[in-house]
């Protein structure tokens, strides 16, 4: 099983490609739905899904793994072909979102913890046997007044390492996913003093929870200006001040990292990855595990109906090769261009 793991986990950070994040819960995908005025069905969730899974193009060259909503991971396409069959049959690993997502943390005003461990062992078993390679697990710090506090960064890295411990012994590669977010008016230096702080005190844990970090991912927030800060820091410096603190937090014992988008628009999120990666060399491949900076011009070409399928298609594949081009370091802004 160990060296099974390891090579997933190198799998899902080849160089090139990365991780498709498909894991929005019913509510969640309901406002993207309502965006494009579609109903919020099984079918209509099947449907669009499907029709980014059969970019066989983009899935294959682009594409190294799908983290999947429990709904999905049992769908069958129109044809009755399972949908993991369809992201196998491209090349790429199926994983499965495993956390319950966040519920207040008690005593600690304004901030959350992600639930999720329940019975955690018999799902990871279950999920195994649906086909899953991988695991993903979601803890989220806000910056706020007096905010983050200790108790919800420890509460979070603290369940980030007992998920991760769990997946490993079951057999799945965990995603290990701490994300300060970009809300707020805080400035580039604030953001980066507190992912350290939140890195750290995750891979303390992790070492205390005794998981092997070969066979993890990071997929962490890029150090970035808050949305409502007056001074937006510029795509190099954002890039420099996130290796930054990556170098000063990750172990090179992990193989890859996979940012998250965050909010960020779509070709911001990939211009940052292409500056990471142009510093090169770096102890760790750097990868992306998009969901609104992969789908969003994807959606809406869709609009929720059968004939713009195509049309879906070729937005997925148009950024989906882009982000594949700054996981390598040789994007441009030039080929954002669209005939």
């Amino acid at each position: 099983m160990t060296q099974t793991l390891e090579a997933i986990a190198e799998a899902m950070v080849a160089p090139g490609k990365g991780i498709l994040a498909a894991d929005e819960s019913s509510g969640t995908i309901k406002k993207r739905f309502d965006s494009i005025k579609t109903e919020n069905t099984e079918a209509n969730r099947r449907d669009y899904r499907e029709m980014l899974f059969r970019s066989t193009d983009a899935m294959k060259s682009c594409i190294s793994g799908v983290i999947l909503f429990d709904e999905t991971l049992r769908q069958k396409a129109k044809d009755g072909t399972p949908l993991v069959k369809l992201i196998e049959a491209a090349g790429a690993l199926p994983g499965i979102k495993v956390d319950a997502g966040t519920k207040p943390l008690q005593f600690c005003p304004g901030e959350v913890v992600t639930e999720g461990l329940d019975k955690l062992p018999e799902r990871v078993k279950e999920y195994v046997g649906l086909g899953a390679k991988f695991t993903k697990w979601r803890a989220v710090i806000d910056i706020g007044k007096g905010i983050p506090s200790h108790a919800c960064i420890h509460a979070n890295a603290h369940a980030l390492a007992r998920y991760a411990a769990i997946c490993v012994e079951g057999g799945l590669v965990p995603i290990v996913e701490p994300e300060v977010l970009m809300d707020g008016d805080h400035d580039i230096a604030t953001c980066a003093r507190v992912t350290e702080w939140v890195l750290k005190e995750v891979y303390q844990e992790l070492f205390y929870a005794r998981v092997p970090l070969e066979r993890t991912i990071l997929k962490p927030n890029m150090v970035i200006s808050g949305k409502k800060c007056a001074k937006q820091a510029s795509r190099e410096e954002v890039a420099q001040e996130t290796l930054k603190v990556l170098k000063r937090c990750v172990p090179t014992a992990v193989p890859g990292i996979a940012f998250l988008s965050g909010g960020q628009s779509d070709e911001d999120a990939t211009a940052h990855l292409h500056y990471m990666n142009a510093m090169a060399p770096l102890p760790w491949r750097l990868s992306f595990s998009y969901g609104r900076a992969l789908q969003a011009a994807a959606l809406k070409a869709w609009m929720g109906k059968a004939d713009n399928t195509a049309a879906g298609q070729r937005a997925f594949a148009h950024r989906a090769k882009m982000n594949g081009l700054a996981a390598a370091g040789k994007w441009k802004p030039e080929l954002e261009k669209v005939d």
